[in-house]
């Protein structure tokens, strides 16, 4: 699996973050909130620029968001959206690439290497940044980071 195992340090910006959020097992609740979203994402991109692609989570409540940012404080949305100002802030992260199905697996092992290394973290959201677009990137060249907040 393509995963580099050694993270660097990012500072993620404030970001309008438009979402569908879902609880549970996530392999359940990220294909549903994805699937949710996607059908949405016309609606919001009638009235708003949509930047980026990420998802949010909590693996400890079992909070799986599925989102877009915005390049503004979001316009008209469609119900089933919910929308936050994420404050954002430092982050270690690690880079996946290739096929989205290697999440699940890179995922627990970017758990499995912050509890060995010992990597300080502080409360709040992981991120999932899918930084190219799948329609148009192939499949081997998908670009995804994987980043906890830290210390």
């Amino acid at each position: 699996m393509p995963l580099n195992e050694k993270p660097d340090t990012v500072t993620w910006p404030k970001t309008h973050y438009v979402y569908v959020e879902k609880t549970g097992p996530f392999q359940t609740s990220a294909p549903q909130a994805w699937q949710q979203l996607h059908q949405l994402t016309p609606a919001i991109a009638k009235h708003n620029t949509i930047e980026k692609y990420f998802s949010l989570y909590d693996r400890e409540r079992k909070i799986y968001r599925a989102g877009v940012s915005t390049a503004a404080e979001p316009k008209e949305l469609p119900k089933g959206l919910e929308h936050t100002l994420f404050d954002g802030g430092k982050f270690s992260r690690f880079i996946l690439t290739g096929s989205f199905s290697q999440l699940p697996e890179a995922s627990g092992r970017v758990f499995e290497i912050v509890a060995e290394k010992k990597i300080p973290l502080r409360p709040g959201f992981n991120i999932e940044h899918y930084v190219n677009d799948p329609r148009t990137t192939p499949e081997d060249q998908l670009v995804t980071e994987i980043m906890f907040p830290s210390r």
